[in-house]
């Protein structure tokens, strides 16, 4: 049996274009997981192996890979930085038991990494920092580390500090040990003295190293107590303290280098081993009750005695079939062994299980609690579902996605290409939970919905190539909804007689808006049985079953409160059905009375502009309806924050590179819906209008 306390889960996450990818190259070459590292820039890296990474110099979908340092285990995920996919950073961060955050050291903490700091906050993931790139003109580790102070609102532990800026850098001073690592101009990560601490270093690295032990001796009183009096513990305590306050989160031990130039990077292994937690000393994960999906107050143990408790968080299509990515949490899996999918309820044979290396991989024929693994071939599994002991059925906390801002209607060129397309949209899906597909009814479209432009252009670009499904894509359409804005009073009566029994059913009741993001609620206040408390759940449903299409212009409706407060039934015509097809009515009838309005997407924008091009980026972002939040100035830039709506933002791209000569850098990501203007509006209603009406003469 494995030895847990050896074993380290942990992602690599970042801003885009701060140095994950690499990194993470430079990490499999040190470990002797390949022997030759490939560079990002030439398309060459080994966990960006789809060729929209390669062409693109990004990574788009998380990468995972096994090696071993120092006899430890290591399970790496490598993630995307672009905001775009975060939803890949967020899964892999809910079955990681510790992360290395990489930050440029030029560009500091920008804004992609603020949302993936986010996100490994709320799940609790213990953090190791890498300033990167601080060979780079620009780079200025203190800075970056008051940022991580500033932005994140984190504690930076600083335990190393540069040995000369820019292209003078040559190496970092281990502040527990008072040695320098100098590495030479070969390049090669082995090529490196240990040597004592420059002279012009001196007491700088006496300062910080104070500093790193005043704050690792608050984790242990006797410690802190002996230190007070003089007693300067040994360098295990102080590891021990910080190992400690690593895995509370209360600080987060930081390094710098470049991974590129190979300067560093073995300190930051080094780091993974002595510092993040594996994991039997990480929370365990909560057990939900499937039904409600309320925490049931029991966990799964991480432990190889305990039944199979596993969760499935990504599913990747590949030449060899589908595989499922499982993060084993307790228990045992062997080849053969039957298990149970606890959210279709089905149980399904394990046939082959692979330990990954990006897109190759090992057949094993057991794994333990604490391993990541692919299983070959299972069926009906998707992204959040849990793979449990059928002797011992249990749902893990289950992953929620975003809902998506953009979409694009699609036609496949040939009608031979319609079911290839099929296909291969089935198997997209079921890999990105943030992809949705939908067909409409009116006009036989396929409408692809996604996270931004970069998204759906992606997957086009995936249906191409690697499907060869030739398509023509229509113009990206933004997902409006509508809402109310007044509180009313109304009331509505549902009579038919048609021989026989009839159907009666009479609502009084109250709409009014809901806080935002509340979505539909529903309340009743009936006394006196007018309405009998069986049809309740039809008035709910009937209102309910409306809010998909509004009355403006048919887009879903959002944050409505309907509350019943009385109404009349009939002895014998009244019915579920009968209430329920006046809760319909009552919508139709209400929501225009009640104020109601067209809202939209508002997106958070983040530019990056070099100083002489300010004044025209922020003239473009105000024609473009947008509202300044701040603007910060850097070493090589200003980075300027607004709240700016999606439909303004069509092809943003190529008019920043316009106007600030190629040299602008942007991200936005969804933030929060607001009232449009009333001439915005009033074109939207109408062109959506027209659009349905063109749909329905096809």
């Amino acid at each position: 049996m494995a030895d847990l306390s050896l074993y380290r889960n942990i992602g690599i996450f970042a801003h885009v274009d701060a140095g994950k990818t690499t990194t993470t190259e430079r990490i499999l070459k040190l470990t002797g997981k390949i022997h030759k590292s490939g560079e990002v820039h030439d398309g060459a890296a080994t966990t960006d192996f789809m060729e929209q990474e390669q062409e693109r110099g990004i990574t788009i979908q998380s990468a995972a890979t096994t090696c071993y340092w120092k006899d430890h285990r290591m399970n790496i995920i490598d993630t995307p930085g672009h905001v775009d996919f975060t939803v890949e950073v967020y899964r892999s961060l809910k079955v990681l038991d510790g992360g290395v955050g990489v930050f440029c050291g030029s560009g500091g903490v920008e804004p992609q990494s603020e949302t993936n700091w986010r996100y490994a906050n709320d799940s609790e993931v213990a953090r190791v920092i890498f300033i990167n790139k601080l060979d780079r003109m620009g780079a200025d580790f203190y800075r970056v580390v008051d940022q991580v102070e500033k932005v994140l609102a984190a504690n930076p532990l600083v335990m190393v500090l540069p040995i000369g800026i820019e292209e003078d850098f040559v190496g970092v001073v281990d502040l527990l040990t008072r040695k320098a690592y100098v590495w030479d101009e070969t390049g090669l990560p082995e090529n490196f003295e240990i040597t004592d601490v420059p002279a012009d270093m001196v007491d700088k690295v006496e300062e910080y190293r104070e500093k790193l032990i005043e704050t690792a001796v608050e984790q242990d009183d006797d410690l802190m107590e002996a230190y007070l009096e003089g007693n300067e513990p040994s360098i295990e305590d102080i590891k021990r303290c910080i190992r400690k306050g690593t895995r509370t989160m209360d600080f987060f031990p930081t390094f710098c280098g470049s991974a590129f130039k190979n300067k560093g990077v073995q300190n930051v292994l080094d780091a993974v081993v002595d510092y993040l937690p594996n994991p039997t000393e990480v929370d365990p994960q909560e057990l939900t009750d499937p039904d409600t999906g309320e925490a049931t107050g029991e966990v799964a143990l991480v432990s190889t005695d305990e039944p199979l408790k596993a969760l499935a968080f990504k599913i990747m299509d590949d030449r060899f079939g589908a595989l499922t990515f499982v993060r084993i949490y307790s228990g045992v899996l062997n080849k053969g062994d039957t298990i149970l999918n606890s959210f279709t309820g089905k149980t399904e044979r394990i046939g082959r299980m692979v330990e990954m290396h990006a897109n190759d991989r090992n057949e094993i024929d057991r794994a333990q609690a604490g391993d990541i693994i692919a299983i070959v071939g299972m069926k009906n599994v998707q992204t959040g579902h849990t793979l449990c002991d059928p002797k011992h059925p249990c749902t893990l906390e289950p992953m929620i996605f975003p809902d998506p801002v953009i979409s694009i209607s699609v036609t496949p060129k040939d009608k031979g290409g319609s079911e290839k397309m099929g296909i291969a949209i089935g198997k997209m899906v079921a890999e990105d939970p943030s992809f949705y597909v939908e067909t409409d009814e009116d006009s036989g479209e396929t409408i692809l919905k996604g996270m931004g432009e970069l998204h759906l252009d992606v997957k086009v670009d995936i249906l191409r190539r690697t499907y060869g499904v030739d398509l023509v894509v229509g113009e990206p359409q933004v997902a409006y909804r509508e809402t109310i804005t007044q509180e009313i009073d109304d009331s509505y009566t549902h009579k038919k007689q048609s021989g026989g029994s009839g159907q009666f059913g009479k609502i009084d009741y109250r709409i009014k808006p809901g806080a935002p993001g509340s979505g539909f609620v529903f309340s009743s206040s009936v006394v006196g049985g007018n309405v009998p408390k069986e049809f309740f759940p039809a008035v709910e449903k009937g209102f309910k079953s409306m809010m998909d299409t509004g009355t403006l212009a048919g887009f879903p409706v959002l944050d409505v409160e309907v509350e019943l407060y009385d109404g009349g039934f009939h002895a014998v015509d009244s019915s579920a059905v009968a209430f329920e097809i006046a809760a319909k009515g009552a919508f139709r009838q209400s929501i225009p009375k009640a104020g109601a309005q067209l809202i939209e997407p508002i997106m958070s924008v983040d530019v990056f502009t070099p100083d002489d091009h300010v004044g025209d980026v922020i003239g473009d972002l105000n024609r473009r309806r947008g509202m300044m939040k701040s603007q910060e100035a850097g070493v090589t830039g200003v980075r300027i924050k607004a709240d700016v709506p999606l439909s303004e933002m069509f092809g943003y791209i190529g008019s920043l590179r316009t106007m600030t000569s190629g040299r602008g850098q942007f991200s936005m990501e969804f933030s929060h819906y607001m009232p449009c203007p009333n001439n915005v509006a009033e074109q939207v209603i109408i062109d959506e209008k027209a659009r349905q009406a063109a749909k329905k003469k096809k």
